[in-house]
């Protein structure tokens, strides 16, 4: 639930909401067009982060091109290290 929350999402629904209101009595020109398409993709990121945090949260694989990528990978090393110093000690 609290994923439903996140500032990018409420942002891009808010900003689709006066894009919204905007253009109910203009005609539709290019830049109309333009302006639906960007809120389109920032819609498509903001739900894209979503599914990405819910799915690392889980311990679910992330695309390579998520930021959660690297923060994973650095945790991930992290707790290697840690584990191969234990054992190093262990064995002395």
């Amino acid at each position: 639930m609290n994923y439903l929350f996140g500032t990018g999402l409420i942002g891009a629904i808010t900003a689709g909401a006066s894009l919204l209101r905007g253009s109910r009595d203009t005609p539709i020109t290019w830049r109309a067009v333009l302006a639906w398409v960007s809120w389109g993709i920032t819609l498509a990121l903001a739900i894209g982060s979503v599914i990405d945090t819910y799915r690392s949260r889980q311990g679910r694989p992330v695309a390579d091109d998520s930021p959660l990528t690297s923060k994973k990978a650095k945790k991930s090393a992290k707790t290697m290290k840690k584990a191969a110093k234990q054992l190093g000690n262990s064995a002395n």
